[in-house]
């Protein structure tokens, strides 16, 4: 896949994010610190002293919220549709898990009770090597004792037609 086209903010918010995250920036964080607690007694401790390194503090931390923010969306994205192309790609993986995450809080209270005891039963079998999908734990269980209730099914359980 080829590089896209950044743009300006796009730069840099992602050189923002590495530099926020090394080592310089912690050292220059504490040098500053240092600097302006060295200065009290030049500034006889003034309110004005304090309030340079609160101010400081302040705007840097509400605009790190955002820079940390974009950040973890992007991440968050990226980790995403890794793990889509690997459902997609793997055989016996089940496809309803792709874009999962679009789901509301409810529906996936709903999916994680269904895999929940899903594992609980595959945790009852004694080959604890066997790998599965969870489609095939699903099939395999009920194969030995009779229907469990499916994501799907789940998920359409309680919605207006």
């Amino acid at each position: 896949m080829s590089k896209s086209k950044k743009g300006f903010f796009d730069k840099f918010a992602n050189w923002m994010t590495q530099f926020t995250g090394s080592s310089a920036a912690f050292i220059s964080a504490v040098s500053i610190v240092l600097i302006w607690a060295l200065s009290g007694p030049i500034f006889k401790y003034s309110e004005t002293w304090q309030l340079v390194i609160n101010t400081g503090t302040t705007i840097i931390t509400f605009l790190m919220v955002f820079l940390i923010q974009k950040a973890q969306n992007k991440d968050g994205k990226a980790i995403q549709l890794k793990l889509n192309e690997l459902i997609a790609a793997t055989q016996g993986s089940s496809n309803r898990m792709v874009s999962i995450e679009d789901l509301n809080e409810e529906e996936l209270d709903k999916l994680h009770k269904f895999y929940k005891k899903l594992a609980e039963l595959e945790a009852k079998q004694s080959d604890f090597g066997a790998s599965h999908s969870i489609d095939a734990a699903k099939d395999n269980y009920e194969s030995k004792h009779g229907e469990i209730t499916s994501p799907t099914k789940i998920l359409k359980r309680n919605k207006p037609v």
